[in-house]
């Protein structure tokens, strides 16, 4: 028995007759059941990957596969498996939230009946508002009802692009405790995020930059993979001190993360972190100078690896 519901191997697609290699030599897997994280920033490949999954593209070469079916071959039998929800809102703007349920439903010739314990958590949120048109209704809304219509007709599969883009921490959060029931009830769930601190809500994650897959692992280990001591440092003046720590030979890293610089050492100068930067920063005449080691986030690995 196949135990996984997504296979890609070599994945690439270009566009413009070749010139933009949107996807370059792209493989993991998706275990059956599991909530899969695809994280990268915008034109990191991420939607070509999806579209291609859910047959609405061809790979230029490669091997994919879901449900040990193949993309290209038996994409009438895949479109009944997945539940694809684009990165744009592409629902019936002028239908009503019950009207675009309804629709999808019969596209799929699925009985809500029978499949409403997949769709109830969300269904009952939206029941209120049944009657309002979906060009009327929020972000967060919008994105719950798109979610409903991509469960309708009951798929093994939930593939979702970008869900949370432009959707505020609320919703985002509601978003993720739904995605957690769904795969409670054994639905694989691949879902793709700019956000990297959505990351840590999947089993396993792909990092994705430039077309190219950069780990792929769980939230923890990736973390832990680190390889060197991290530090955040700040001053008066930040800006400065961001331009005089570059200057100094035994840094490796350092750049701006919210309100401190993030910094690592080269490996030779690793252990004297803390006080060679308080002594560096003073000597350059920076006051109300804080420094600390600090654990890595999956933010802090990205940047390392895309360097």
């Amino acid at each position: 028995m196949n135990k996984q519901a997504v296979h890609i191997r070599n994945l690439t697609k270009t566009y413009e007759k070749g010139k933009v290699k949107a996807v370059n030599q792209v493989s993991f897997e998706v275990g059956k059941g599991e909530l899969f994280g695809l994280i990268g920033p915008d034109g990191a490949g991420k939607t070509t990957i999806f579209r291609v999954l859910a047959t609405l593209l061809n790979p230029d070469s490669g091997e994919v596969a879901v449900e040990g079916l193949d993309v290209q071959r038996d994409y009438h039998q895949i479109r009944q498996l997945i539940g694809y929800m684009p990165g744009k809102f592409s629902l019936y703007q002028d239908l009503t939230i019950r009207e675009n349920i309804d629709f999808f439903a019969a596209l799929f010739a699925a009985d809500i009946e029978d499949n409403y314990q997949v769709i109830k958590p969300i269904y009952e949120q939206l029941a209120p508002f049944a009657d309002r048109r979906a060009g009327k209704l929020s972000g967060g809304m919008k994105q719950k009802l798109a979610l409903c219509c991509a469960l309708v007709h009951k798929p093994s599969i939930l593939l979702l692009d970008e869900p949370t883009t432009g959707v505020d921490v609320v919703s985002r959060r509601e978003f993720w405790d739904m995605l957690n029931q769904l795969k409670n009830q054994g639905i694989t769930i691949l879902v793709s995020t700019p956000y990297m601190d959505e990351a840590m809500r999947c089993e396993r994650i792909a990092l994705i930059q430039q077309g190219r897959i950069l780990s792929v692992d769980t939230p923890d280990q990736l973390i832990r993979s680190f390889p060197s001591r991290l530090y955040a440092a700040k001053s008066a003046d930040i800006y400065h001190l961001m331009l005089d720590l570059r200057t100094d030979p035994k840094i490796e890293s350092c750049y701006a993360f919210g309100e401190y610089l993030h910094i690592t050492l080269k490996q030779a100068y690793d252990e004297e972190g803390t006080p060679h930067l308080i002594d560096f920063a003073r000597k350059a005449g920076h006051v109300e100078i804080v420094v600390e080691e600090i654990k890595p986030g999956i933010e802090d690995l990205f940047i390392r690896l895309t360097k």
